[in-house]
């Protein structure tokens, strides 16, 4: 699971002037490495300038579509994102991980079930993954979502969800919310806040009628999305979040106040791909994923944020301190899951594993 594999860019489409999807080119012996379910993501790697690059993005494809495609939207100043638009075009190889992320619900061909989603931007990402593979999955199930963007012309997916409206006619349900653009409507102008979710499910949907709900956006809308689906009845372990990592402000570790009793040294054990690998860290200056990679092992990582899950692992012994967390669900952590890159040794031997995945 943490390991980079070389796959070739086979297709690049513009989907709108600043996002291209980029479909990869599976070789035959790396197909079951990279299958993959509704709404996971990938971790890219590149070298820019000698430097190691690594970003996670959505995968957007559905499960049965037989492709492997992300799409990777420009973002101001984003280093990947802009070495990715103005280079990647077929034939061009890049390092991939195999797919990650837990942005699901099971699905079953017996369900009768009714689900949501909110999506701003390139949140509609993972939606459309989602989306489509539960209607080719789920044939007596029903989809509505609620898209923001600033105006028709930057609405990622446009044609291929025009296109699913027309073959699920009564199935999908589709709104958009442009926060630039006039629309008749005066529900669907503005950008998609916990406010306008209370509107819609006021005056549009009734939660009752939902079984589950997907949010995938900034941090501010996932947070007053979520809120007020919860407030209207909907319970949080039904709602499931996928965050923008580039909506998220640099996190500052700060020393506790007070140090624990002992050396000040952790001695770290990192179980990965089968392999046991010891180094010893200060207990409070620097995370475990940042002094696994000083003590120079390859270990798992993308955004370093707290985000994306990819350097998501379990404490087999020992007990750490997690800074921030926007990745795991509650039960992930009740079973001893932890993002290594915001945690911090508060034991004298600390072991954990990512190989482990329940």
């Amino acid at each position: 699971m943490s390991k980079f594999y070389p796959l070739s860019v086979a297709q690049v489409s513009n989907e709108t002037r600043d996002c291209i999807a980029v479909t990869f080119a599976v070789p035959p012996e790396l197909e079951e490495s990279f299958k993959y379910q509704q709404g996971q993501h990938l971790t890219l790697r590149t070298h820019i300038n000698t430097e190691d690059v690594r970003r996670s993005y959505s995968i957007c494809s559905a499960v049965q579509d037989g492709a492997l495609r992300v799409a990777i939207k420009r973002t101001p100043g984003g280093m990947f994102s802009t070495w990715a638009n103005d280079t990647l075009k077929p034939g061009t190889v890049i390092e991939v991980m195999p797919p990650m992320g837990h942005f699901n619900v099971p699905l079953n061909a017996a369900n009768r079930k009714n689900y949501m989603a909110f999506a701003a931007g390139s949140g509609i990402t993972p939606i459309l993954s989602i989306i489509k593979t539960t209607l080719l999955t789920e044939p007596n199930s029903r989809f509505t979502l609620f898209y923001g963007n600033r105006a028709s012309s930057s609405v990622i997916f446009k044609n291929e969800l025009a296109d699913l409206k027309d073959i699920y006619t009564d199935r999908l349900n589709i709104a958009y919310v442009m926060s630039r653009e006039q629309q008749d409507i005066e529900l669907f102008n503005g950008r998609i806040t916990k406010e306008k979710a209370q509107q819609f499910l006021q005056h549009w949907v009734r939660v009752a009628d939902y079984d589950n709900a997907f949010i995938c956006g900034p941090e501010d809308m996932m947070h007053g999305v979520s809120a007020a689906l919860q407030e209207a009845g909907m319970p949080k372990a039904n709602i499931k979040i996928e965050l923008f990592a580039a909506s998220i402000p640099k996190h500052q570790h700060k020393p506790r106040a007070q140090a624990e009793v002992g050396t000040g040294l952790t001695e770290v054990t990192v179980v990965m791909d089968g392999n046991h690998t010891m180094f010893t860290m200060d207990r409070d200056k620097e995370s475990i994923l940042d002094a696994g990679l000083r003590a120079g092992i390859d270990m798992r990582y993308s955004c370093k944020g707290g985000v994306c899950s990819t350097c998501r692992c379990k404490v087999l012994d020992g007990k750490v301190d997690m800074d921030v967390n926007y990745a795991l669900e509650d039960y992930e952590i009740a079973r001893g899951f932890v993002l290594s890159c915001q945690s911090f040794p508060v034991t004298d031997k600390v072991v954990v594993d990512f190989d482990q995945h329940e």
